[in-house]
């Protein structure tokens, strides 16, 4: 087991399969997340004085702690959303095999990505 911090797993909903496979190209395609999941989810939630019931996707995004930012942006920027929900949680522990493959497949075109999707 390797024990750090480092890691974690950034939440994201949508609305619609499309929009949440359009964020997850773009996240994979940056380089900003190693594997993501998505999982068709009911929501209820209080919004504008109402509680509102809803079918939606929610994004598992496998990462690296240090990248909440870039996805965040990234995320606003495609996100139809007026309030899209963006929270991270840490992972405490993993796999060591599975936090090295998740350390080689972020990270090396974030630096040069821009929330467009266009290499700088």
């Amino acid at each position: 087991m390797k024990e750090n911090n480092t890691y974690a797993i950034v939440i994201t909903t949508t609305d619609s399969e499309a929009e949440a496979k359009r964020l997850a190209k773009a996240l994979l395609d940056a380089r900003l997340a190693a594997c993501i999941q998505i999982l068709q989810i009911e929501s209820l939630y209080r919004w504008e004085g109402s509680i509102e019931e809803a079918t939606e996707y929610r994004l598992e995004i496998k990462t690296r702690a240090e990248l909440f930012e870039k996805i965040e942006r990234l995320v606003r920027d495609l996100h139809s959303y007026e309030v899209p929900e963006i929270i991270m949680l840490s992972i405490e522990e993993g796999s060591t095999e599975y936090l090295n493959w998740l350390d080689g497949e972020v990270g090396s075109r974030s630096e040069e990505f821009d929330t467009d999707g266009n290499d700088t």
